[in-house]
């Protein structure tokens, strides 16, 4: 990696961290907490904000570092764009082009290793880019956001999913686990199209698919064998099963209740107990894999990160328990608690890097 690949790298990565900064303020204003806001609309923009600008933004540079072509760089850059447009208050319509762009280029990624290394979870993966632009699509034609959700939440899962397919080779699955897979991402991809048509009936397919998938990786999933060692393969091991779990609640809760028409407290369980209880029990899991990956920094597993990662399932749990029961205070301190444990998260990954540089320091 040479010092200007480096110094890219870090730009994108500070962008994304701004951004997910400001999706966390956002979303904690959402919860009723009175900060003071940049906008009259800083608010509305919690979820491009996160699934656009950090979620988008940091994705896109895995995936760029992977291929390592230049153009493909243009996804972080362009999602990043699109955020921090939303963030200054443009309109949609001017904001989410960007993000569009950025979607189709994640397409031709995907597209383009899979021509390299022929593989399923490459296919997988396509089809997270494709939920991902649909959701984008919605956003750009100013529709309502509650519509684009299911697709951008599709986006995530399906991405994690095809990275846990690659690794679930190495178990030589069975073609019966392999067609339980297959089905279950139809059953999510049948539910979002049938969203379009009507909403209710197709959120209550993907909920189905999306209970299938949870349990295919808490049966299936490399996890359960890494959960038998010690140090950093255990804490990942315990994040992805707590993920795992949350993904099962939040199909569960589709299926119930289907209710992506207003925001609410049913609204709000069944979006955070995927975003926050799945896909970032993903992140905390894979940070100490991939910062150092797309950095070349070193960042050696501490003891204190199961600190961030229980605090995380505790805060959601309070925060899940006040939507399904109707206790605003419950819910939110569960989510204010959840942003204390996003920001825990950051500072400790931060003392992790000081103490893997001090090491090498020392070592060299």
């Amino acid at each position: 990696m040479t010092s200007n690949q480096q110094r890219g790298r870090f730009v994108l990565i500070a962008l994304a961290g701004v951004l997910l900064l400001s999706g966390l303020w956002a979303g904690t204003v959402r919860l009723g907490w009175i900060f003071p806001i940049p906008t009259d609309q800083f608010s509305i923009v919690h979820g491009p904000l996160m699934v656009i600008g950090f979620f988008g933004t940091l994705i896109g540079l895995e995936r760029a570092v992977a291929l390592g072509r230049v153009w493909s760089y243009g996804i972080p850059v362009l999602s990043a764009v699109s955020a921090l447009s939303a963030l200054v208050g443009l309109p949609a319509q001017l904001c989410a082009p960007s993000a569009v762009a950025a979607s189709l280029l994640l397409g031709a990624v995907f597209v383009a290793l899979y021509r390299q290394y022929p593989s399923e979870h490459f296919i997988v993966m396509s089809l997270s880019a494709f939920a991902w632009l649909v959701g984008n699509i919605i956003w750009l034609g100013n529709l309502p956001l509650f519509q684009a959700v299911p697709w951008w939440i599709g986006f995530l899962v399906l991405m994690i999913a095809g990275e846990r397919l690659e690794l679930s080779r190495l178990r030589r699955p069975s073609v019966t686990v392999q067609a339980i897979f297959r089905a279950s991402v139809a059953i999510i991809l049948m539910g979002l199209i049938f969203s379009i048509l009507e909403l209710h009936f197709g959120v209550r397919i993907a909920g189905l698919g999306l209970l299938a998938l949870a349990l295919w990786l808490l049966r299936y999933d490399l996890a359960w064998h890494s959960a038998q060692q010690a140090g950093l393969p255990r804490y990942m091991a315990v994040c992805l099963i707590a993920g795992y779990f949350w993904l099962a609640v939040g199909g569960i809760l589709w299926l119930l209740f289907a209710q992506f028409f207003s925001a609410g407290p049913r609204y709000d369980a069944m979006l955070h107990s995927i975003f926050l209880g799945f896909v970032f029990s993903m992140i905390f899991a894979h940070a100490p894999i991939i910062l150092p990956t797309i950095t070349g920094l070193s960042l050696p597993f501490q003891k204190s990160f199961y600190l961030h990662a229980g605090l995380l399932h505790l805060s959601l749990l309070l925060r899940i328990a006040g939507d399904l029961g109707l206790w605003l205070l419950l819910q939110q301190w569960g989510g204010l608690v959840n942003t204390l444990t996003v920001l825990l998260f950051l500072i400790n990954n931060i003392r992790a890097v000081k103490a893997g540089a001090a090491v090498t320091s020392r070592s060299g």
